[in-house]
């Protein structure tokens, strides 16, 4: 029988026809598409099998001969390490699906969520679900979210075409397309969190157009919440406005509302009656004297256990002494000049804090900046059941200034001046004042004015009340819902929290406002404001000639330097 020889030309188009089947097999699991790839699948399997054809057409044992052959051996190796390394990717995969641990390697820490919101998400207790209504969400939005359900699996999100869906759309309150709405399905409570601006798609605009994680947790943080707690904003004698304008706090109160906290406006001689409803009063920067009724409306309400505030400017008198005086508060009229706040470039009169006290308040502030323009120091002389704990340090180089006249240079005076540190705001403690047991009248067995031997009562019980101090079951029970303690802070500046101030990423002033709301409410875990997070630019511009030598270099003498060595070896090994 006369041999046929095998075909060079198919003898290595034959390796073409495993190569496409892998290819097929591994374009088909990944896109979920197998039309393409059952087509390659289908051509590589026919390669191989005109090759098994040609193989027998050329007769002798064909596999025998082909098992034998080197180049099968290496081949067979080469697939093995081939399936075993695509095995070892799928398993990789999937593991890093599964897992939620992930390194964020940008210096801002942009791709991570901050620790608030992580604490809010692991201990969210209830299915949740953000709805944003954009067609399609841009990639970044999609990784934010997906950060989050990472945290939690009763977390969920979609993006919806509000054109669409306007039935929906309509049952969330939607007012425009961009919405960002997180609900609560259980408990039927939703909150508004943000718009996202719609552009079209390649829009340079688009990349600012994002998904806030401030905003965001907020809004998580709002719902998650049964009912608001209550501040109350005093109001009538100066102080700051919480309405946007000139020196406001309205920062301060939208951040406020976004914690769930219900903020109201008060005025004590129109609405005392509204005073024992507030969970925390705030006084900021009052300008004129309260009135005597208002200040002991104040005082009735700090010993039935409620929370004050006050944020007291220097150069004003507002008349709180009777107030302060129980808790050994005193606000000297003195000025902090601190020449740390000139070196930031700020003026002697705008002390910059870096010492904080060891409080809740305060505990996570570190070496943070905060600035406290025009500032009094707060002094506290010791008094029993009052605890006090100071929150900000003036610098070793600050004084309290008596005298400072206009555009004159800020000198210390040993004889009329005080040497810092300083106190700039002291957070303070103490029991709830109970109301004394009043006693319940009974009639008493041994009252008769005559002893008598007989057992039997006077038949005339007297009116005099049983020597017995024990109080009426209903008394007690008052006195067992009052509050264990009563929480003040007073701090000896109010325009920290104004607004610019306030959101600056690079001080710490929003966050002692908001910790100090937190911890009067009695929430003593602080959680600091998220602030949103920006790449920063790290681009290096270059001058014309640093542009010359730098694109000379990588262009020109490198490439003839790489040229060059390769030349020499040539001539060297010739």
């Amino acid at each position: 029988m006369k041999k046929v020889l095998a075909s060079p030309t198919f003898k290595y188009l034959f390796w073409l026809g495993p190569m496409l089947i892998i290819a097929g097999l591994v374009a088909g699991f990944i896109a979920g598409n197998w039309i393409i790839p059952g087509i390659l699948v289908a051509i590589g399997v026919g390669i191989c099998g005109g090759w098994l054809l040609q193989q027998k057409a050329a007769g002798g044992n064909i596999w025998a001969e082909f098992l034998g052959r080197r180049s099968t051996q290496v081949g067979a190796n080469a697939i093995i390490a081939l399936v075993a390394l695509l095995v070892i990717l799928g398993l990789v995969n999937v593991l890093a699906v599964r897992s939620v641990a992930r390194i964020d390697f940008t210096e801002n820490q942009v791709f991570t969520l901050s620790p608030e919101t992580k604490t809010l998400m692991q201990n969210f207790p209830d299915p949740v679900k953000v709805w944003v209504f954009v067609p399609q969400g841009n990639p970044q939005d999609k990784e934010l979210l997906e950060n989050y359900r990472r945290l939690n699996r009763n977390f969920s999100y979609e993006f919806v075409d509000p054109q669409q869906r306007k039935t929906l759309a309509k049952r969330l309150e939607v007012k425009s397309a961009g919405d960002v709405i997180v609900e609560v399905p259980e408990k039927n409570r939703k909150q508004y969190a943000q718009t996202i601006p719609v552009v079209e798609a390649g829009d340079p605009r688009e990349a600012a157009f994002r998904l806030s994680e401030s905003k965001l947790t907020n809004a998580l943080e709002q719902v998650k919440s049964d009912r608001q707690t209550i501040v109350y904003m005093l109001e009538g004698h100066g102080e700051r406005p919480i309405q946007a304008s000139q020196g406001a706090l309205s920062e301060a109160m939208s951040v406020l509302k976004d914690k769930a906290f219900d903020v109201q406006p008060l005025n004590l001689v129109a609405n005392p009656d509204q005073l024992k409803e507030a969970k925390v009063v705030v006084i900021a920067g009052p300008r004129k004297a309260f009135l005597q009724p208002e200040v002991k409306a104040l005082m009735d309400y700090q010993k039935a256990g409620g929370s004050l505030l006050l944020m007291i400017d220097p150069e004003t008198k507002p008349g709180l002494d009777d107030l302060l005086k129980p808790w050994g508060v005193s606000l000297e009229a003195r000025l902090i000049v601190d020449e740390a706040g000139q070196f930031a470039e700020l003026g002697p009169t705008v002390p910059v804090v870096t010492q904080y006290g060891d409080h809740p308040i305060t505990k996570d502030f570190g070496n943070s900046y905060s600035f406290y323009p025009l500032a009094r120091p707060v002094d506290v002389d010791p008094k029993d059941g009052v605890k006090s704990v100071p929150l900000l340090y003036s610098s070793e180089k600050s004084w309290a200034e008596s005298q400072l006249a206009d555009n004159a240079k800020p000198a210390f005076d040993p004889t009329r001046d005080r040497p810092g540190p300083f106190a700039i705001a002291v957070a303070l403690t103490r029991p709830t004042e109970k109301p004394a047991p009043q006693p319940k009248p009974s009639p008493s067995p041994t009252a008769s004015p005559q002893a008598s031997p007989s057992p039997a009562p006077s038949p005339t019980p007297s009116p005099q009340p049983s020597p017995s101090p024990s109080a009426s079951p209903t008394n007690g029970a008052a006195t067992e819902a009052q509050p264990e303690e009563t929480r003040m802070v007073v701090i000896g500046n109010s325009s920290f929290a104004a607004d610019g101030l306030f959101n600056s990423a690079q001080v710490v002033n929003g966050d002692l406002f908001l910790n100090s709301v937190r911890w009067l409410s009695k929430q003593d875990q602080p959680v600091l404001s998220v602030r949103p997070k920006e790449p920063k630019n790290r681009r290096i511009t270059l001058a014309g000639g640093q542009k010359l030598i730098t694109v000379s270099t990588a262009l020109v003498l490198l490439p003839l330097l790489g040229f060059g060595s390769a030349a020499w070896l040539w001539w060297k090994r010739r």
